[in-house]
């Protein structure tokens, strides 16, 4: 089942009286307030109804952005017949699976484990002990050729519910228990994690097998841009320059970011990038935009860059933040979580599949009828453009990718010809070629402004937050950029004023944008999870090396501690998504084990307690790390392609970790050259630390062997310290990058 993200319809009922979702913060709880559902929102008001009712649970699960939940609500929850099955026979209950990741995660565990795959909405029946017994995602209300209509299944359960309860709960048993040891993720008996270099060429071979090499990526279709693969290629290709394995890890992950930035996948006239891609060639894409692809991709652009010296990545990068600086972020520092697919064509009328971003030839056309001086043929900067962005007068949307028939005499962007090819065809000097394609791109945004825009999340999590906090604090200091460091720390600003409570130490996983702008937050407040501890730790720790301010490094640590108590298993290793007491009567409590759109927190965190045991010394930080890898050698040694984020870590953790030391002022010119220096050459395994001389800093209390180097003849100086050894004293910027860069 497509796990989509397609945007809010208006209610066409707005006259009936709202259900309790009315009082919920959620976006996609809210969209559901005007149901004939007795909707209940996760809790122990529902639990207690099912057990005193003796009723069975329906959970459906979905995002505010999702295509597939939009189809559902308004097909089988806003139908009266069915909204009276659902509140007469069932406990129902609505959950914001961004929310609540780990309700989202027990029960797509099940789905995933008991059908032929997952996705969203997902739709799941439970015991009064919310044991599952039968799952799916999206149901048709009515029967069909091919699938079974969701109101045939409420009564057939309820039906089973009456007539054989028991089978369904022993059943039910059965599946938790299976599904408890399949989950398992310990130490068990070993006492190390597996070797590096097997688990690295591993995972690279198993990527170099499924490698398109004509449009890069990783799978026929659809196509996502899965950043975690192009950083692990990063990093194997520096471990193996030398190598044929490591130059082609290099060619695969630089040709696929060349060929998704070219792509349809990404917004040519209002930067960022789509979802994932519905074909192999990045054309057509899902249009829905995510907070986490913008903050990981543009890390892998700016990484891309620096391996590179190719100002294409470090445009695209920038690109990237320019649209979240423009559309996803609050005004207080912190981001907003997506835009919709959908959207009216025009006011009033019903939301279709990228109306916002696709085009005709004739509105194209008539946004750019000027004729171009100096062509070999009659042209327009309209035809121009329409040649090298690949538009047609009949659309450059085949049916089989509009199986609506919504796109139809629609077009997708997609860079067709490079800047010199269209030149070349129509006699034309690059410069200028150049010219006319960013003033076609400026009109075609201005004209775009006047349609309905898509749907906006609102909602901000904390480790969403994070990884955005790491996309500008990284991009900025690769980039010699303040103003974009200025971003990150903002938003990591917010994130200690709104989503960090001082009395507990703990993260707060949600806050929402309130009536003028204000930030509101539930009652009681939706605690964080693990990816928002693990995500929020990395941003922290890359705003630190960009900033060289070391209160973000001592809130990172505290922050750590908090984790560490929180979600730690001192018995298997590793840690759990969610808290105990928050996940409390779930029938799982599980550890994340895949890298996907967005990294496993296990991953994240095996990284952050390298790179803190480089900032501190504490040896606690490395055994946590060497046992959370253990915990998963397993996993890691079975697929390690499931995890590349993790065997990255575990390459890490095997290698040396840099020490780099710039002894002088933050703001001085000297220090800023050597720290720009750093920041140019691609070190994934390393920690930059700012000795400012003062003996009673919270870094030099952490690392007694920082009061021992000097600065030479007064100059910023730098030493490069592995295995408490340190280089010579360097002052040369050039020397510096020769020392990191051999």
């Amino acid at each position: 089942m497509p796990a989509g993200g397609k945007g809010s319809r208006p209610s066409s009922t707005p006259q009936r009286v709202p259900n309790r979702l009315i009082h919920e913060k959620s976006p996609y709880l809210l969209q559901h307030a005007y149901n004939p559902v007795d909707w209940y929102p996760w809790g122990q008001e529902a639990f207690d109804k099912a057990r005193k009712e003796n009723k069975p649970i329906f959970l459906s699960v979905g995002y505010s952005t999702c295509h597939w939940c939009h189809m559902m609500e308004e097909e089988s929850f806003q139908n009266e017949e069915i909204g009276r099955l659902l509140s007469e026979d069932f406990v129902s209950v609505k959950v914001d699976r961004e929310e609540r990741p780990d309700v989202d995660k027990v029960y797509m565990t099940f789905v995933q484990a008991t059908s032929s795959g997952g996705g969203w909405p997902m739709n799941v029946w439970l015991t009064p002990n919310l044991q599952p017994f039968v799952g799916g995602t999206y149901f048709p209300p009515e029967d069909g050729l091919t699938r079974v209509g969701f109101r045939t299944v409420l009564l057939r359960i309820r039906e089973q519910w009456k007539q054989n309860k028991n089978a369904l709960l022993e059943n039910s048993q059965r599946v938790t228990t299976a599904l408890l040891a399949r989950s398992e993720i310990s130490v068990g008996d070993r006492q190390l994690p597996p070797s590096a270099a097997t688990m690295n060429s591993r995972c690279f071979q198993q990527l170099d097998e499924g490698y398109d090499e004509e449009y890069g990526g990783f799978a026929e279709a659809p196509k996502f841009p899965t950043p975690v693969i192009l950083s692990f290629l990063f990093s194997y290709w520096l471990s193996h320059r030398l190598t044929q394995d490591g130059s082609r890890a290099q060619q695969m992950a630089l040709h696929t970011l060349k060929m998704m930035a070219n792509g349809g996948i990404r917004d040519h006239v209002g930067q960022g990038f789509h979802r994932y891609s519905t074909d192999r060639q990045w054309h057509v894409p899902h249009f829905e935009k995510m907070l986490y692809d913008q903050a990981q991709l543009a890390v892998a652009y700016s990484q891309a860059f620096q391996i590179s010296g190719d100002e294409f990545y470090s445009d695209v990068a920038k690109d990237i933040l320019q649209y979240v600086t423009r559309s996803l972020s609050h005004r207080s520092g912190g981001f907003y979580s997506a835009e919709d697919a959908d959207s009216p064509p025009e006011r009033g009328t019903r939301p279709k599949e990228g109306a916002y971003y696709v085009w005709t030839a004739n509105e194209v056309q008539q946004l750019l009828p000027e004729p171009v001086l100096g062509a070999t043929e009659p042209l327009t900067s309209g035809q121009l453009f329409m040649k090298h962005y690949g538009l047609t007068e009949a659309g450059n949307i085949s049916s089989g990718q509009d199986p609506k028939g919504e796109l139809q005499g629609q077009n997708v962007l997609t860079v067709r010809y490079s800047l010199e090819l269209t030149a070349a065809r129509f006699g034309l000097d690059v410069e200028g070629v150049r010219t006319l394609l960013n003033t076609g791109l400026e009109k075609l945004f201005q004209a775009r402004k006047h349609r309905p825009k898509p749907h906006l999340d609102s909602k901000m999590l904390a480790a969403w937050n994070g990884l955005m906090v790491s996309g500008y604090a990284v991009t900025g200091a690769v980039l010699g950029q303040d103003r974009l460091i200025n971003y990150a720390t903002n938003g990591a600003k917010f994130l200690k004023r709104h989503m960090f409570d001082v009395a507990s130490g703990r993260l707060m996983r949600t806050c929402y944008t309130g009536s003028g702008g204000t930030v509101e937050h539930s009652n009681p407040p939706c605690w964080g999870f693990l990816e928002d501890y693990a995500f929020v730790v990395r941003g922290l720790l890359d705003l630190y090396e960009a900033s060289q301010e070391s209160a973000w490094l001592e809130w990172a640590l505290r922050l750590q501690d908090t984790q560490d108590r929180l979600f730690w298993d001192s018995q298997g290793g590793g840690y759990f998504c969610s808290e105990a007491e928050l996940g409390a009567g779930l029938p799982l409590r599980l550890k994340d084990d895949q890298d996907g759109a967005e990294p496993s927190a296990n991953s994240v965190s095996a990284h952050n307690l390298l790179r803190l045991h480089g900032f501190t010394g504490h040896k606690d930080w490395m055994d946590k790390c060497v046992c959370l890898l253990t915990a998963f050698s397993e996993r890691m040694r079975r697929v390690p392609v499931a995890l590349p984020e993790m065997v990255r870590a575990l390459s890490a953790q095997q290698q040396t970790l840099k020490q780099i030391v710039i002894c002088g002022d933050r703001q001085a010119k000297d220090t800023k050259a050597l720290v720009q220096c750093v920041h140019s050459v691609y070190i994934p395994n390393k920690v930059l630390i700012l000795a400012d001389g003062d003996p009673s800093s919270f870094l030099s209390r952490q690392l007694p062997f920082l009061s021992t180097l000097r600065r030479l003849e007064d100059q910023a100086t730098a030493y490069v310290c592995e295995n408490q050894a340190c280089s010579m004293p360097i002052t040369d910027p050039c020397e510096l990058r020769k020392l990191l860069h051999p």
